[in-house]
């Protein structure tokens, strides 16, 4: 019988994605300690570092003022999310076109399994590493092994910029002199556990039979187990569509002014409404995310008739969840707005658009209008125009 080949799977990551972007935007912030992060005054964190503000100590999820605090000279960079978003997408969309299984994990790192390429992982990935500075001038690091769990560790082991392969039958070598908390469950307090029996490396970790991981820690200790072994057999999952589009704002200051939050949503509407059109998508559903001062997190959503792409049809409907769900005055320290059950976008034309249908740059207008206003701005040009 013959044996079963193994699988080639790669990891992909964006070096410090965010950042990378900005300096894109800006040149002079390329090998500038810089973050991309929210208000130093108020509740800001980093969302991004440079690498040359991580020998700072500086590392993303810490709070803005204490990155100041560990690099004075730090410059914070205010997050443009809609352009990342964008910039992955374009991304995202090269990779599909190139291999024929991807399962984005995030914003900026997905799995890719090219088994049935007559190439070299290798050169796969090579080859997609190149297409991507060519195009958009990103850099990234890249893991290939024959299974998800050590490509990932490879791709973390190789960052920034690094092309790591661990060629099968080698992962347990390739793990083994690895801190224990390169591998996915290990957090700090399981990290500190594990210390504290004297095991620091996977390859320690290896070493233990799995009657004492039972006893030890239970079915987490055996799958833990597995994971210091390089055993995992989760295949990659295709994820060709995205399945809703957001935009989200945490506020420096809980804010309990109902214009402000009115306004914020309209600002997420457009926000939200862009994208949708420029990815040809529309949806059926329309939500409203609210986060209280004391974290507590509620959604809100109605489903429409008809899918939409329009800024004006997504404010008035979060707009009517927020009048319903929100009290006056009540503090919300985070607002969002959300499309899902995402299709292809169908336009239908109204007998108004099928009479001026040969004019595009009209269309264009009515669009904006419709997508801007609403409707009702769009009867009102009609009459203008009829008199």
């Amino acid at each position: 019988m013959a044996l079963k080949k193994p699988r080639t799977i790669l990891h992909f990551d964006l070096d410090a994605f965010f950042c990378s972007v900005e300096e894109l935007r800006d040149p002079e912030l390329r090998g500038k300690a810089f973050v991309v992060a929210g208000d130093p005054g108020g509740r800001g964190v980093v969302a991004s570092a440079s690498y040359a503000a991580r020998p700072f100590g500086v590392r993303s999820a810490m709070p803005t003022s204490q990155a100041l605090r560990r690099c004075p000279a730090l410059r914070v960079v205010r997050p443009r999310h809609a352009l990342y978003s964008r910039t992955s997408e374009r991304v995202f969309s090269l990779l599909r076109d190139s291999v024929p299984v991807v399962e984005p994990i995030s914003i900026d790192e997905a799995f890719l399994d090219v088994s049935d390429d007559a190439r070299a992982g290798a050169a796969v990935a090579e080859d997609l590493r190149r297409a991507i500075r060519d195009r958009f001038s990103l850099p990234t690091s890249w893991g290939v092994a024959a299974n998800k769990l050590v490509a990932k560790i490879a791709t973390e082991v190789g960052k920034p910029g690094g092309l790591i392969v661990v060629p099968p039958g080698e992962e347990a070598r390739f793990l083994a002199p690895l801190p224990v908390e390169m591998l996915w469950g290990v957090g700090p307090k399981a990290r500190e556990r594990l210390e504290s029996l004297g095991l620091r490396t996977v390859g320690a970790l290896a070493q233990k039979d799995e009657t004492w991981w039972e006893t030890q820690f239970g079915r987490f200790g055996i799958d833990l187990a597995a994971r210091a072994r390089g055993e995992d057999s989760r295949p990659v999952v295709e994820s060709r569509e995205a399945r809703s589009m957001s935009s989200e704002t945490t506020f420096t200051q809980d804010v309990s002014d109902g214009a402000v939050l009115r306004r914020t949503l309209q600002e997420q509407s457009e926000s939200v409404g862009a994208r949708l059109r420029e990815a040809g998508l529309a949806g059926t559903t329309v939500r409203l995310k609210l986060r209280w001062p004391d974290f507590t997190t509620i959604t809100r959503q109605v489903s429409l008739e008809q899918p939409t792409d329009q800024d004006g049809e997504i404010y008035r409907t979060v707009a009517e969840l927020l009048e319903r769900t929100w009290k006056a005055r009540r503090p919300v320290r985070l607002i969002g707005v959300g499309v899902a059950q995402l299709g292809p976008r169908i336009r239908q034309l109204s007998l108004f658009d099928r009479k001026w249908q040969a004019d595009e740059r009209l269309l264009a207008a009515i669009d904006s209008i419709r997508g801007r206003y609403g409707d009702r701005a769009l009867r009102k040009a009609r009459s203008a125009d009829d008199g």
